[in-house]
């Protein structure tokens, strides 16, 4: 009587799949759990059917299944993460910009073309000044306010948009000619700018 192949001691045809054969053998290895012997000898099957299948896979007589040859595929990549570069600048100063929409960039900008345009009209007297001015206040006040919704933050901003742009104005207009532009003119257009930098880049 010949000698039984490690496929007939696991109990499984020589065609039988991979899991199949590990399930042969766990389920056999519970039935014979107190045989020494047996239990050596499925071991000793075991590996004789994993080096037989090792050998007819390098003879390409054994087609890989594509779930075991590119695992990758199957697994769905991990979501990309690119931490931001850390920045040097202070967490308030990155708490106070922002980075604005294209509508929060234009639309402030319209507003204050729109003010700028009454502002150098010929016409414009003190009184339409002031009024620019204070259109434009209400404007910055507006557009900072709608980001956060907080108004007290909005109101700090807004006034420190318009004391600098009244200062640096008032210092650059010293310095243009009136013949080009007059002067109270000239800090209504520079603190519209100052204005429109605060409620486009500022939160």
């Amino acid at each position: 009587m010949s000698e039984p192949t490690p496929y007939q001691l696991l109990e499984v045809d020589e065609d039988a799949s991979f899991d199949e054969v590990q399930e042969a053998r766990t389920r056999l290895a519970e039935q014979y759990s107190g045989d020494k012997k047996r239990l050596e000898l499925l071991e000793a099957a075991y590996d004789a059917i994993l080096m037989d299948r090792l050998r007819q896979r390098q003879e390409g007589k054994i087609k890989v299944p594509e779930r075991i040859r590119f695992p990758e595929r199957l697994t769905p990549a991990p979501p990309s993460f690119t931490p931001s570069p850390p920045s040097g600048s202070p967490a308030w100063l990155q708490r106070l910009i922002d980075t604005p929409s294209r509508s929060d960039i234009l639309w402030p900008a319209g507003v204050y073309v729109g003010l700028g345009g009454l502002t150098i009209y010929p016409a414009a007297n003190d009184g339409l000044l002031q009024l620019t001015l204070a259109l434009g206040v209400g404007s910055c006040l507006y557009f900072v306010n709608r980001k956060e919704q907080k108004f007290g933050r909005a109101v700090l901003l807004t006034v420190a948009g318009l004391v600098i742009g009244l200062l640096l104005g008032g210092f650059l207009g010293s310095l243009v000619s009136p013949a080009f532009i007059t002067t109270e003119k000239f800090i209504a257009l520079f603190t519209f700018l100052i204005l429109w930098l605060v409620s486009g880049f500022l939160r």
